[in-house]
C-alpha cells in the first residue's frame, strides 16, 4: 500500500541511488596473501564511488570460479532474492563464475538487479579456451586427487608447462 520511493525514503535511501553489492574473489589463498583480494575490493569500491552507487555489501571468495557452493556466493542469492540491492559489480566476468554467467544475469534480471563487469577486456578465443581448459583440469584433478596431494601437483605443473609453451 506504501509506494516504494516513500519506502526508500523512509528508510534513508536518496531517490535513484543505487545500491551495490561488490563481489570479488580469488582462486586461492596465495593470492589473498598477495594482496590481490584487496586491491580487486578497493578498485571495485572506487569503481562504484565515481559512478554514485551506494555500497551495501562486500562479498568474498577465495575458490575457483567452477566451484558453484562458494560461500560468497551463496551469501549473494538472499540478497538478490530479498532485493536488497539494485546492481551486483564486479570486476571481471570470470570473477563470478567460469561457465553460466548468462544464466546468473539472467537470474538476478529477475529479481529486478543488474549485473555489472567493470573490465570487459575481451580476450583472444584461444587465451579464453586455454584459460577454461586449465580450469577445468585443475578442478577435476583437485577433486579426485585432492589439493595437497603429490599426484595433484604433477598434473598442475604439467598444465602450466604446456599453457607457458603454447605463449
Amino acid at each position: 500500500m506504501i509506494p516504494e520511493g516513500e519506502l526508500k525514503r523512509f528508510l534513508g535511501e536518496k531517490p535513484g541511488e543505487m545500491r551495490a553489492v561488490i563481489y570479488a574473489r580469488v582462486s586461492s589463498h596465495e593470492q589473498r596473501k598477495d594482496g590481490n583480494l584487496e586491491r580487486q575490493i578497493e578498485r571495485l569500491r572506487n569503481y562504484c564511488s565515481a559512478k554514485g552507487y551506494r555500497v551495501v555489501e562486500v562479498i568474498t571468495d577465495i575458490a575457483s570460479g567452477l566451484n558453484e557452493d562458494r560461500k560468497g556466493l551463496q551469501r549473494l542469492f538472499p540478497i538478490i532474492e530479498k532485493r536488497q540491492a539494485d546492481i551486483v559489480v564486479v570486476e571481471f566476468k570470470d570473477r563470478l563464475t567460469r561457465f553460466g554467467l548468462d544464466y546468473l544475469r539472467r537470474y538476478f534480471e529477475s529479481h529486478g538487479v543488474e549485473m555489472e563487469v567493470v573490465e570487459e577486456a575481451e580476450k583472444g578465443y584461444v587465451e579464453e579456451l586455454i584459460e577454461d581448459f586449465v580450469s577445468i583440469v585443475m578442478s577435476f584433478a583437485a577433486r579426485i586427487y585432492g589439493k595437497r596431494s603429490q599426484k595433484f601437483r604433477k598434473i598442475k605443473n604439467a598444465v602450466e608447462e604446456v599453457v607457458s609453451n603454447v605463449d
